[in-house]
């Protein structure tokens, strides 16, 4: 599933590592995706690095930071550059949530500062459902 802004037709490198995000349970590392991908051609962790680098600044996929690790991205963001995820801790899944209030509150913080803000990346860690209801 593509978001739903248009963005500039994918390299082969590109395509296949979006779709091996795509396809993945959860976040994947660089070094995931190559391992993933070496029997599509791809050999060298720059082939990856590069492609991921697009696809995040397309908006195509998300890096979760204190993961390293990357997921696509199943919501158009617009014009802002802004996600939300929610991080079990325990299985590992992430879900990624969608609240114009909140990206809009941020942006309202940050502007009454005069701060210009490039990115934002919001990090809930906890657990899932699932996880609560078997713990």
């Amino acid at each position: 599933m593509t978001p739903a802004h248009a963005h500039p037709p994918l390299t082969r490198n590109q395509s296949l590592v979006y779709t091996a995000l795509t396809r993945a349970p959860g976040p994947l590392s660089a070094y995931t995706i190559l391992d993933n991908l070496r029997e599509e051609g791809l050999r060298a962790p720059l082939q990856v690095y590069r492609a991921l680098d697009k696809l995040v600044v397309i908006g195509l996929v998300h890096r979760l930071e204190s993961l390293n690790a990357f997921v696509a991205c199943h919501h158009g963001h617009g014009d802002h550059d802004a996600a939300v995820f929610a991080i079990c801790e325990h299985c590992g899944k992430v879900l990624e949530l969608s609240d114009d209030a909140t990206i809009h509150r941020l942006e309202t913080l940050a502007r009454d500062v005069d701060f210009a803000v490039a990115k934002t990346t919001i990090e809930l860690r906890g657990r899932c459902a699932a996880c609560a209801a078997a713990a």
